[in-house]
């Protein structure tokens, strides 16, 4: 049975720190074990590791905002307010479903955000995957943010985002440690580091009038990191013991029993790839996870393979994380994608994105044939390192089924061995639950069923109360005293949808007006008129429109031509021209786009 926060003593004591007035930030460094490629030795604190620096207030109200990252993968962004101020936490993106016809990326709305861009304190960001930073540049240009809080790796990644948009000299970022707690406002965040896909990602321990909340981030219990850095189960438990108000935790895996295999558990098995491919090697994963490529380039190394690598994202992560130290290679052993011909092929890896099958990625232009430097030879051998996104199944298939046609030998699928989850399942969900013993539990990260199962293991397996579980979607208002917890009201959280070929978002009714073109055409039709009187047409074009044979498409011809002819004023008559035209295509089941042109003669 969970263990609430004792109401009559207070989650945090009065402090003997001095807390900083609004807007001002304090910064508390703790020690920090230096990771030298193996386990770090357990550090001994030598005192709390969360200082307390923000007093309980029975009079204040805290309010978490997600605008981004419930019931969907991706595009996480939370806000959390107090005192009329306000700090984010994250600012990510999504990839556009299939229904979202020339759409590249997804962003949250940021209407709530402008609305109160004078209250924003600053950003805090978790890690660097890009459904959590993405977001900050399309941010950036709408409201200002005094400063950026984040790990190394990710400000890096940032940093040459914002040099692409423009951004970078107008922007104060803090690279914050382990355990270092910042101070801002009302509120007191302590960063304690876990396990991800990615070096360099934490939890967030924040201090609010209201209580503790924790905010898990992307994470998993990995016993073996890649990176030697274990998760810092010692300030959860510390949290925990202080009392927790609220836990906002990660939700992706929430259908998944057991544990999640530790990332160098897919070492092995691409090792195994490698020593028997006796052609060329060609592996996708996603272009974020760090802790693969770093794998990959050792494993490519050993078996004497140069890397090709392709996609800019994915190469310009790799040269950070180089710079920033948490890869190491040698110079040579990069070389350009139009070198690849001249080195025999069992010599040659090909490292590239498109593990999602996105239509324009590396990988997907190289099983269609259209890649101008690469293309399947017979006998290759193709890792795809990744599990497919929900939503991206149909075209990852499309792209696997492509690469079998040209004589590929493809490794991919949960049970190949080659790919592992940066999230948590359920035993893992278990854990946080019972370190950080909330009082109120809110699933994140994750589609509304996950979010739903997270919830019943809380109930089921913890033994939460029900009602204080609370089941949410973006834009909803959640507010917090050191009593009481509810949803209070909500706020605006549609989406912004951009195309990178193009300046400037895309509106919803030019997505539903592509969706039309596709699946049931357009009509154009065209009249040339000389005091309302018809001089030429109406010449009609159908496009996309499927009929039962030329019969019946010139016989709904001739009915449109007649509705045009009989009609006294078609300026007037043209709203009801386009309802007849669209009333004709009922019977066929088709409600195409009409397009109709008066042109007039002066």
């Amino acid at each position: 049975m969970y263990n609430s926060p004792n109401n009559n003593s207070p989650i945090l004591r009065r402090s003997n720190f001095n807390t900083s007035s609004q807007g001002q930030t304090t910064t508390i460094n703790k020690p920090i074990a230096q990771n030298t490629g193996s386990s770090p030795k357990p550090e001994i604190a030598k005192g709390p590791i969360i200082p307390e620096l923000i007093p309980l207030d029975p009079s204040k109200k805290v309010q978490v905002i997600p605008i981004g990252g419930l019931c969907e993968i991706g595009k996480n962004t939370w806000i959390i307010r107090c005192d009329d101020k306000m700090i984010i936490i994250d600012a990510g993106l999504a990839f556009p479903s299939e229904d979202m016809h020339g759409v590249d990326l997804v962003l949250p709305e940021l209407t709530y955000l402008i609305e109160n861009k004078d209250k924003i304190l600053g950003m805090f960001i978790t890690h660097g995957h890009e459904d959590h930073i993405g977001g900050v540049a399309n941010m950036l240009k709408s409201v200002n943010i005094p400063i950026i809080y984040g790990p190394p790796l990710a400000i890096g990644l940032l940093e040459g985002k914002l040099k692409e948009h423009g951004l970078l000299q107008k922007t104060v970022f803090k690279r914050t440690k382990p355990r270092e707690t910042i101070q801002i406002g009302s509120f007191a965040l302590t960063f304690v580091r876990n396990n991800h896909s990615i070096p360099d990602s934490f939890s967030l321990v924040i201090q609010t009038p209201a209580g503790l909340i924790v905010h898990s981030g992307d994470f998993k219990f990995d016993h073996t990191p890649v990176d030697g850095e274990l998760f810092d189960i010692a300030a959860l438990a510390e949290a925990g013991a202080k009392g927790v108000q609220l836990l906002i935790s990660d939700s992706t895996n929430a259908e998944k029993a057991g544990f999640t295999p530790s990332e160098r558990a897919v070492f092995p098995k691409i090792e195994e790839t490698f020593a028997k491919a006796n052609k060329r090697i060609i592996i996708t994963t996603f272009a974020s996870q760090v802790h693969r490529i770093k794998q990959i380039l050792e494993i490519a190394q050993k078996y004497g393979r140069k890397v090709a690598i392709l996609g800019r994202s994915m190469l310009n992560i790799a040269l950070v994380s180089r710079q920033l130290g948490y890869m190491n290679f040698p110079d040579g052993l990069l070389i350009r994608s139009e070198e690849a011909m001249n080195y025999p092929m069992q010599k040659v890896c090909i490292l590239t994105t498109g593990s999602q099958g996105e239509p324009l990625s590396a990988l997907t232009r190289i099983a269609n044939g259209s890649h101008k430097q690469v293309s399947i030879i017979p006998g290759d051998t193709v890792i795809v390192s990744a599990t497919p996104i929900p939503g991206n199944e149909r075209s990852v298939a499309a792209t696997i089924n492509a690469l079998f046609a040209r004589g590929a030998e493809v490794v991919y699928g949960r049970d190949s061995g080659v790919h592992v989850s940066g999230h948590c399942s359920q035993e893992e969900q278990k854990i946080m639950l019972n370190l950080v013993r909330p009082k109120y539990f809110m699933p994140a990260h994750g589609e509304y069923r996950m979010l739903v199962r997270h919830g019943k293991l809380a109930e089921e397996v913890c033994a939460m109360p029900t009602e204080n579980i609370f089941i949410m979607e973006n834009g909803d208002v959640l507010e917090l005293t050191t009593e009481t917890c509810a949803v209070v009201g909500e706020v605006p959280a549609g989406i912004i949808m951009i195309d990178n070929s193009r300046e400037g978002t895309i509106e919803k009714s030019v997505i539903q007006d592509r969706a039309k073109l596709s699946s049931d055409g357009i009509i154009n039709i065209v009249i040339t008129l000389d005091q309302n009187k018809i001089i030429a047409g109406p010449d009609i074009l159908f496009k996309g429109c499927i009929f039962g044979d030329a019969q019946q498409q010139q016989e709904i011809t001739n009915k449109i031509k007649a509705e045009i002819l009989k009609a006294n004023d078609l300026k007037a008559a043209e709203k009801s021209l386009e309802k007849f035209v669209k009333a004709e295509f009922e019977a066929l089941k088709q409600n195409p786009i009409v397009q109709i042109l008066l042109m007039e003669v002066n």
